[in-house]
């Protein structure tokens, strides 16, 4: 099969033609909307913050529910298949979207909350949106009383960074494989799936990489493979096969690295031509990825011509080459660069690299090697580790380390497996969850769980804290955030069937009487020493929700004016009518 300028324009016009094809744009990637935009509605002064508070409860209450052991489930609507079941806060926070424009603000930002806490630490997404809520609420209040919300939201941002470090000086190191295990099981919520992820971290190490996969059968099994990771993630978000974890899986893909930027789509023709012909996936590492082959890679990606993935080669300037290098061997594959005398229109598919699989999430992608290349990736990590000791600075010696562990470190495959797609999600969800609070724990340590944490430094440091603050109106926005942090706590307690104002006073009285660390085990309905009980969280996941609910919860207290759209909904035929004027305009389009 040959490419021409004539070819390549029919299987623009014929989707169906089975070509790689450099131009025209999928209709699926073409945006519809159920209603056209026109006029915009602004709201002032208290219109305007109830409206964001109204849309911030609306989420929170729905979300709250799923905190602690004793949480509850659910139920996500899908246009398609089965209705999902989860008890994963930002997956939850996800899905809401609320009629009223107005209000609607306010659920995108308890969702920007839980998406922060979720890309930071992973984990924590329920905690955060539980304190925005309380943040908001009792500032709304204060504002209303006529405190000054600049100098109130300033309060509660300086008192968030003395509670963080707080935490910090609290927390205390992960201490072996039982504590992985204590942190994964109450991110999870299982003791079988605690077990699976504290038997994976210790056996891949400090510089190995846990991935979540389905099984075929009805139990979580475990495989352990070497492989190495790229701090970078797919170029297009169309790359994106599962929609749903937002993430793009090659199975056995060919792989070009190249330190080029590609961005004329005629010089990588003849390769991906001859990847047609045999249907193999390819991952693309290069410079960069854009203009017409960037269109032309998401073009046939969209129709299943060629199942591609672009990524941006790691690091900068000369050790961008020297990374390149090393996924090349890892990879079997030849270095494309112009310096060796090889040019991207030479390339054939025998200088493309192969792997067992390749996972590329937004900001990561994980290649599992197929062991093919052992010795060269030996030869190679005993001569980066020469570099690092022949290296003038600490930064030039930790940048050979990390090499050496990309290179070196093991992939954990943890396949889980359930008797329905439903319960299978649910328990991906919560995987995922447990593997991002372990890895939080091993970067900061643990602390007490159960909200007990947040509660001892309510009770022990509320007037330390509130006499560093001399402006009144601060001291008010510190005194509110003190306030919030018993809401984990109570939280936890109320979907156990209890009240939380009794258990949190409980909670606290064990504290002063026995020391940091005691609390209230919500799995077990009993007061002990949380550390030793196994009831632990992540310092980073506790942190992270102080500090995020705390910058959007003072951002909506400072609001004084909203501007939304106006929506202007339309009747089915007016739709019908929209849809086909579009659909005239896309065949004039390709003629």
């Amino acid at each position: 099969m040959k490419f021409h300028a004539f070819a390549l324009s029919l299987a623009v016009l014929f989707p169906s033609t089975a070509a790689f094809t450099t131009s025209g744009t999928p209709r699926s990637l073409r945006p519809s909307s159920p209603s056209s935009l026109h006029a915009k509605k602004v709201s002032f002064k208290e219109d305007s913050r109830k409206k964001l508070v109204d849309g911030i409860n609306q989420v929170a209450n729905a979300v709250k529910v799923t905190l602690g052991p004793k949480g509850r489930n659910v139920v996500l609507e899908r246009n398609y298949g089965a209705p999902e079941i989860v008890n994963d806060g930002v997956t939850i926070a996800r899905e809401i979207s609320l009629a009223d424009p107005e209000a609607n603000v306010g659920v995108r930002l308890v969702q920007e909350v839980a998406s922060k806490s979720d890309s930071k630490a992973g984990d924590g997404t329920t905690t955060s949106t539980i304190m925005t809520q309380a943040i908001v609420n009792n500032g709304m209040k204060a504002v209303t009383s006529g405190i000054n919300p600049i100098a109130l939201n300033n309060g509660i941002k300086k008192a968030a960074s003395l509670v963080a470090a707080r935490i910090k000086e609290l927390s205390k190191d992960i201490n072996g494989i039982e504590d992985l295990q204590s942190v994964a099981t109450i991110a999870s919520g299982s003791v079988d799936m605690g077990r699976i992820i504290a038997q994976a971290f210790d056996k891949v190490g400090e510089n190995g990489s846990t991935v979540i996969e389905e099984s075929q059968t009805l139990f979580d099994e475990i495989e352990f493979t070497e492989g190495l990771t790229i701090d970078r993630g797919y170029i297009s978000p169309y790359f994106v096969k599962d929609q749903e974890r937002q993430i793009a899986e090659l199975m056995s893909p060919r792989i070009l690295v190249t330190d080029a930027k590609i961005d004329n789509v005629n010089e990588i023709v003849p390769l991906l031509e001859q990847l047609v012909k045999t249907k193999e996936p390819i991952l693309m590492i290069a410079e960069d990825v854009t203009g017409d082959a960037l269109s032309a890679l998401v073009v046939n990606k969209m129709r299943g011509v060629l199942d591609v993935v672009a990524i941006r080669a790691p690091g900068f300037g000369q050790r961008r080459k020297a990374y390149l290098q090393d996924i090349a061997i890892a990879t079997g594959a030849t270095y494309v660069a112009e310096e060796v005398g090889i040019t991207l229109d030479s390339v054939t598919p025998d200088m493309l690299g192969t792997a067992d699989r390749c996972v590329i999430a937004k900001e990561l992608t994980t290649i599992v090697t197929d062991g093919k290349q052992e010795e060269a990736v030996q030869a190679r990590i005993a001569q980066i580790r020469r570099e690092g000791e022949e290296a003038d600075t600490d930064f030039d010696r930790d940048k050979a380390q990390e090499r050496v562990a990309a290179l070196g470190g093991g992939i954990a495959r943890i396949k889980v497996g359930a008797a329905t797609e439903t319960e299978l999600k649910d328990k991906k969800l919560r995987y995922e969850d447990a593997l991002n609070s372990v890895q939080s724990a091993r970067e900061l340590g643990i602390v007490p769980g159960g909200g007990a944490c947040l509660a001892y430094i309510q009770d022990q440091f509320t007037d330390e804290i509130l006499g560093q603050f001399e402006d009144e109106d601060q001291r008010t926005g510190a005194a509110i955030l003190m306030k919030s942090l018993s809401e984990p706590c109570c939280q936890v307690a109320e979907n156990a069937g209890l009240e939380g104002a009794v258990i949190l006073s409980k909670v606290q009285e064990l504290a002063r009487e026995k020391g940091f660390g005691h609390g209230w085990d919500a799995a077990k309905n009993n007061f002990c020493n949380l550390m030793d009980a196994g009831v632990v969280d992540p310092a980073k996941v506790t942190i992270n929700a102080v500090e995020n609910s705390a910058s959007v919860a003072g951002l909506v207290l400072t609001t004084e004016c909203l501007v939304t759209e106006i929506p202007v909904y339309e009747s089915e035929d007016d739709r019908q009518r929209r849809f086909d004027a579009e659909g005239m305009g896309m065949g004039m389009g390709g003629m």
